[in-house]
C-alpha cells in the first residue's frame, strides 16, 4: 500500500516580535518619564541644529521601563541607524573593535546592561568616547604593538538595571544620566489602550486602567498582561475585552488587583508567619519559600518595598503594617525585637 504524502501549509510565525511591535518609534508616541524625554528632545534638536553627534546617554532604572526603546527613538530621531549589543557579549578588545570601525558618523552603539562590561574592555571603551580613538594592543611579549584606529564621532548609549555598580570613570565619560521611574496606573492604562490597537484588540470601558492596575508600573509587565487578556478573551468571552474579562484572565493567572503573584504572597505569609514579621535574613527567607534569593531581590523585593509592605534593614527583611493588612490580619500593637523603628519606638 502506497503512503500518502500529506502537505501542510508552514506554521504561522510565532509572535516573537510582540515586544519590538509595541515600542513607540517618535517622542510624541511615548508615555511617561516626561522630565526625561524632554530632557532628551532638547539635546536631540541642538544635536541636529548643529549638526553635531549628539553627546553621549547613559539611562538607568529597573527593566522594562523603556530603556531599550527610547534609545530606538533617539536613533530614529537623529536618523541614525542604532547598532545594539549587551555588556557581557563584549568579552575582548576586538569585539568592541568590530563594533566601534562599522558605525557610521552620527551612528549609535546601544550597550545594555553596560555595568557588566569587563574592567579591560572599560579602559579600551575611554579614548573612544572621549576622542574617537581606539588603542589595540596586537602580540604579547616583547613583540606587542600597540596601533590606534580612527572612529567615526559617535553617540554611544547605556543601559543599565544597576547604575551603582558602573565606575566612576565610565559613568563621568556620558555627557547625561537619565532615570526613568515606575508608572502610574493612569500613564500605564494609555500604554495599555496604545498596545490594543497595534494588536488589532478593542478594550472595554475600565479595561485599560484594570490591566494597568496590576502591572506593577512597568510598562514591559503591562504588555505581556495585555497579551493574556487577548487570549483569555478570545477563548472564554468572544474576543470582548471588557473589565471584568481582563479582571477574571488575570485572576487566573493569580494576579490579584494590587499586582500580586503567588510569590508575592508567598513573601508576606513567610515573614510574617514564619518569623514573626523579621527581621529575616534574605537567605533565610529563600529557603523557606523555596525561591532563588537573587529571584526575591531584584524581581519581587523592589515592588514589596516601593508600595511598603516590608521594609529592608541591616538585620534583615521586616513587615510593614500594610502587609498584615494584605493578608487579612492586623498589625502587632507592640513591637518584637528588631522592629522598634516600625512602631515609633
Amino acid at each position: 500500500m502506497s503512503e500518502s504524502v500529506v502537505k501542510s501549509s508552514p506554521p504561522e510565525p510565532i509572535d516573537a516580535a510582540f515586544e519590538i511591535s509595541l515600542r513607540p518609534p517618535l517622542f510624541e508616541e511615548f508615555a511617561g518619564q516626561d522630565k526625561t524625554v524632554e530632557r532628551l528632545r532638547v539635546m536631540v534638536d541642538a544635536a541636529k541644529t548643529r549638526n553635531d553627534t549628539l553627546q553621549h546617554i547613559l539611562l538607568s532604572g529597573p527593566p522594562g521601563l523603556g530603556k531599550t526603546t527610547l534609545a530606538y527613538i533617539i536613533g530614529n530621531a537623529m536618523g541614525a541607524e542604532v547598532r545594539t549589543t549587551s555588556g557581557p557579549m563584549i568579552e575582548k578588545a576586538g569585539d568592541l573593535a568590530g563594533l566601534l570601525t562599522n558605525i557610521e558618523r552620527g551612528g549609535v552603539l546601544f550597550i545594555d546592561e553596560i555595568h557588566r562590561l569587563a574592567p579591560a574592555i572599560e579602559e579600551y571603551l575611554y579614548p573612544a568616547m572621549e576622542d574617537f580613538k581606539l588603542d589595540i594592543v596586537i602580540d604579547q611579549g616583547p613583540s606587542a604593538r600597540t596601533v590606534r584606529l580612527n572612529l567615526a564621532p559617535f553617540t554611544l548609549i547605556g543601559a543599565t538595571t544597576r547604575s551603582g555598580m558602573i565606575s566612576d570613570p565610565l559613568r563621568s565619560r556620558f555627557g547625561m544620566n537619565c532615570r526613568l521611574d515606575y508608572y502610574t496606573p493612569e500613564v500605564l492604562a494609555s500604554i495599555v489602550s496604545r498596545s490594543a490597537g497595534l494588536l488589532g484588540s478593542t478594550l472595554g470601558p475600565g479595561a485599560d486602567l484594570e490591566v494597568a492596575r496590576r502591572a506593577r508600573g512597568t510598562p514591559r509587565i503591562a504588555n505581556n498582561l495585555l497579551r493574556w487578556v487577548r487570549d483569555y478573551a478570545l477563548v472564554r468571552a468572544d474576543g470582548k475585552i471588557t473589565a471584568q474579562t481582563a479582571a477574571d484572565a488575570l485572576t487566573m493567572l493569580d494576579i490579584d488587583a494590587d499586582g500580586f503573584d503567588e510569590m508575592d504572597k508567598r513573601i508576606l505569609e513567610a515573614i510574617i508567619g514564619l518569623f514573626d514579621g523579621g527581621p529575616v535574613g534574605v537567605n533565610s527567607l529563600a529557603v523557606a519559600i523555596g525561591e532563588e534569593s537573587g529571584t526575591i531581590e531584584e524581581v519581587h523585593e523592589p515592588y514589596l518595598i516601593m508600595q511598603g509592605y516590608i521594609k529592608r534593614t541591616a538585620q534583615g527583611r521586616v513587615a510593614m503594617p500594610k502587609a498584615y493588612r494584605k493578608i487579612g490580619l492586623e498589625p502587632p500593637k507592640k513591637a518584637t525585637p528588631g522592629q522598634p523603628e516600625l512602631f515609633g519606638e
